[in-house]
């Protein structure tokens, strides 16, 4: 027998806390999180989403063994940009067996149907800014950092409790053995970099790589322009103020100014690109376990990022284009300069993600750079009426 219950002890907690490290104990592609970073997530006291976010955590139990989580959460801000009034699930994590996967969901619906949400959507924990959708596809492979990982069951379980796909999200991603070939970026390199000239001639299109000596000027500019380039995109809810000042803040920590590009029209900020190190490599390596102080994880994480460096991809989770300068090639100008920086750098593989499937403007650059979709997640919804 499954029986769903409300997190409410700090034993409730821990069990929590510590089920995706039972969960994935077996699988060689899961990286464990920092315990920090896991512990900052799920505080809603203390994290700056959860302002305006309202939710429960719940466990699933057979007995006294648990076997799954999910989160259930109203995010206000989203219903009302949006008037709507959505539900979401997140930290969505269970065994392979079907009742479990529907036994949490039902939960999760009974507490959103009671706020009055009319559907429910997910996984996403715990915004579009973060950790979002289910794997659906290269399950042997470790995910980049702040991508999910989960089973290839779960797309069936979640299907069978009565969900849809309500949006695609691709990442793209290539490396320099690609690049050089004759399919790849090079075999057209300088067709493609004559048209970019002309653009940036005939806009007054400027480009440059990070600043090195005050990356400050750069979060600047991420600042004015993240949530002005993301507007109107599907689900978008600006950052406030105290999660843009989180964001830099962690970005700070990982910033490489060297292979982040910002591009201008006129010479105002139109649009950026910010890459990070795939710290998931080192991640994976070090493995965090909860049981264990984090200063321990972390001097292993060092040893394999400084040490015996095992980075050798990495991942563009931050850009935008301000909505105006879209149509003026900004987005080409901005993927021609990223593409000469990386060439440039020791990097061997770029993940350019995620772009939502309906993206034409992206997904067109990426198929015009030849790079080749690499993997896709997917947000699901059903409705409570």
């Amino acid at each position: 027998m499954i029986e769903v219950r409300k997190v409410e002890t700090k034993a409730d907690h821990k069990t929590f806390f510590e089920f995706p490290w039972k969960l994935y104990k077996d699988s060689p592609y899961w990286v464990p999180p920092l315990k920090s970073t896991r512990k900052h997530a799920l505080d809603r006291e203390h994290d700056a989403s959860w302002e305006y976010l309202e939710g429960e955590y719940f466990i699933a139990w057979r007995g006294i063994e648990p076997v799954g989580t999910i989160a259930a959460f109203v995010s206000h801000r989203h219903n009302e940009r949006f008037n709507e009034n959505m539900g979401w699930f997140g930290s969505f994590e269970f065994i392979d067996d079907p009742a479990v996967a529907a036994a949490l969901l039902k939960t999760a619906e009974d507490y959103l149907s009671a706020k009055g949400c009319e559907a429910v959507r997910g996984p996403a924990t715990f915004t579009l800014h973060a950790e979002v959708g289910i794997l659906m596809d290269n399950y042997d492979r470790t995910p980049l950092i702040l991508m999910p990982y989960n089973y290839p069951y779960y797309p069936a379980h979640i299907e069978s409790a009565g969900y849809s796909k309500v949006k695609d999200l691709n990442t793209w991603a290539t490396n320099k053995d690609h690049i050089n070939s004759p399919d790849g970026l090079m075999g057209r390199y300088e067709k493609v970099m004559r048209l970019i000239d002309k653009v940036k001639e005939r806009r007054n299109i400027t480009a440059r790589t990070g600043n090195k000596r005050n990356p400050r000027e750069d979060f600047e500019i991420i600042y004015e322009l993240y949530n002005a380039g993301w507007d109107n995109n599907w689900g978008f809810v600006p950052l406030t103020p105290r999660e843009l000042d989180a964001m830099i803040k962690d970005l700070s920590q990982v910033y490489v100014p060297e292979m982040s590009v910002y591009v201008f029209v006129e010479g105002k900020p139109a649009g950026f690109f910010v890459v990070v190190p795939d710290f998931n490599q080192a991640i994976h390596h070090a493995y965090p376990r909860p049981n264990e102080p984090e200063i321990l994880a972390l001097l292993r994480v060092l040893w394999h990022w400084k040490l015996r460096p095992k980075i050798d991809r990495a991942r563009i989770p931050l850009g935008g284009i301000k909505p105006e300068y879209r149509p003026s090639g900004v987005a080409i100008v901005l993927a021609a300069e990223f593409f000469k920086a990386f060439m440039s750098e020791n990097w061997m593989e770029i993940d350019g993600g995620w772009i939502l499937e309906d993206n034409e403007l992206m997904n067109g650059v990426m198929h015009q750079f030849n790079v080749p979709q690499n993997r896709h997640y997917r947000i699901y919804q059903k409705s409570l009426k």
